[in-house]
């Protein structure tokens, strides 16, 4: 008898595929307040489990603490600003519309006091690329370019952390670890590698023997593959 797949696992919602407790317990954000003017000071820069790039520990002058995620460059004793009023420091937090062009940033908002969505990961950086009279364009890590409005705030410098990647993971036991402290499923494998009693795909041949385009309307346990795909294969030239 086969076990269920993992996507059925997954979408019941089973203790292995919920989120580590304790891994995302700081959530680095601004202040909910858009027209709060806080000045702190970087009092601990913390080595989180649930996040690539550091974070830094702000003490704010009304005695309040908060959490942002670390810029290059930033040290323990430096003066952060979070508010309406621009302040160009690294790790200051300002509104797109008083950032120049050609200016690295970070931690961006999507929506004005979402409290920053976009380019979060370690080494990361966008770049303001033009100014409107009401919306800014920036220049994502991707390549890409997304169009937010000017009351949008977002961190200045990159994100630190950069080339966390570039040391070789060498060992399958390092890998592991890496994904259990953020609770991901480790090790994946390929359908086409499974038994026929635990996957659609499987079997001794190694490849899917049927066609791997499923119905919208297909039942938990054959519903793997291209759902409800329009087509499949290479497009024609001309």
């Amino acid at each position: 008898m086969g076990k269920k797949m993992r996507q059925q696992r997954r979408g019941k919602g089973s203790v292995a595929y919920r989120k580590a407790p304790g891994t995302f317990d700081i959530t680095p954000t601004y202040t909910n307040n858009q027209n709060a003017e806080l000045v702190g000071e970087v009092i601990n820069i913390i080595n989180h489990t649930g996040h690539t790039a550091p974070l830094i520990e702000v003490l704010y002058e009304d005695f309040t603490k908060g959490y942002l995620i670390a810029p290059e460059g930033i040290r323990m004793g430096d003066r952060v600003h979070v508010g309406p009023k621009p302040h160009y420091s690294i790790g200051s937090a300002m509104k797109l519309g008083d950032i120049p062009e050609g200016i690295p940033i970070y931690n961006i908002e999507s929506m004005p006091g979402d409290g920053g969505k976009l380019v979060r990961s370690a080494g990361s950086a966008a770049y303001v690329s033009a100014h409107s009279r009401n919306t800014t364009t920036i220049a994502l890590p991707s390549k890409n370019s997304i169009t937010l409005v000017n009351e949008c705030r977002a961190q200045l410098g990159i994100v630190a952390g950069g080339g966390i990647t570039d040391q070789p993971i060498v060992k399958a036991g390092k890998s592991h670890y890496m994904m259990h402290a953020t609770n991901r499923m480790w090790p994946g494998f390929r359908g086409v590698k499974s038994n026929p009693v635990d996957h659609p795909f499987g079997g001794k041949q190694h490849h899917k023997g049927k066609s791997s385009m499923t119905s919208r309307n297909a039942p938990p346990g054959r519903k793997v593959g291209h759902i409800a795909a329009s087509r499949v294969g290479r497009k024609k030239k001309g």
